[in-house]
């Protein structure tokens, strides 16, 4: 499904947890989404270069509960977090 999808350059970096780091590249996100399938989640990684990157705001979208917005917390207690 991966290969079949079209991948256009996001509006926006994209922090994948297969290397947490911010990318734009739409061929780069296609392969770190297939590398993401079988390699280790780098969540804490990828907040804190989030963070070191100037983002300090993080929404969590969907879902019930505060499950990753209690992750970041312990992460990077001065974040600012919401829901949606």
């Amino acid at each position: 499904a991966i290969e079949e999808t079209t991948f256009n350059t996001p509006i926006c970096p994209v922090y994948q947890n297969v290397n947490a780091t911010a990318v734009i590249d739409p061929i780069q996100i296609r392969e770190n989404l297939v590398a993401q399938l079988t390699a280790p989640v780098l969540w804490t990684q990828s907040i804190q270069q989030m963070f070191k990157d100037g983002y300090h705001e993080f929404v969590e979208v969907g879902g019930k509960g505060n499950i990753l917005r209690g992750m970041i917390r312990k992460i990077e207690p001065s974040s600012t977090l919401s829901a949606l």
